[in-house]
């Protein structure tokens, strides 16, 4: 026997349905809510590149290139700067970087790149597991000490 459906004391208000926004005339927008190419553009300074060069420093960076602050946000930094200086007081990867500004990560090797020659940020490869030592080592050199 399944016990009676309760029935609530006080009726909940039947909210009116929520309206859509207008629909866009053809070709002005589209659906999702990602930064207009103009503005990635001026994010990232243009090409990335003072001389119009190659990517030359920007092939350094991959997806697990850890990144550190090493300067305060001044005033006069953009806020997608002041943003990554913030954010990287501890290290964290470009990959981290990206989805915490919601950036593309060609927007965000450029503008570390730029970041980078002007010695605002570091960055480092991450630890290579084979760098490690051996675990036999390890359990030796702590065998060795419970014995003392």
């Amino acid at each position: 026997m399944t016990p009676p459906k309760r029935q609530r004391r006080h009726p909940r208000k039947q909210e009116p349905p929520p309206q859509r926004p207008p629909e866009p005339a053809e070709g002005e927008g589209d659906d999702d809510d990602r930064p207009e190419p103009e503005r990635l553009f001026v994010i990232g300074g243009g090409d990335g590149t003072e001389d119009g060069g190659a990517d030359g420093a920007r092939g350094d960076l991959d997806l697990v290139t850890l990144v550190v602050a090493h300067a305060e946000p001044e005033s006069s930094a953009p806020p997608e700067q002041a943003a990554v200086l913030r954010l990287c007081v501890a290290p964290l990867s470009v990959a981290e970087i990206s989805a915490y500004l919601a950036l593309p990560f060609s927007v965000v090797s450029v503008l570390l790149t730029d970041m980078l020659t002007a010695g605002l940020v570091q960055a480092r490869a991450p630890i290579v597991r084979q760098a490690l030592p051996d675990r036999s080592i390890l359990e030796a050199v702590m065998h060795g000490l419970q014995k003392l």
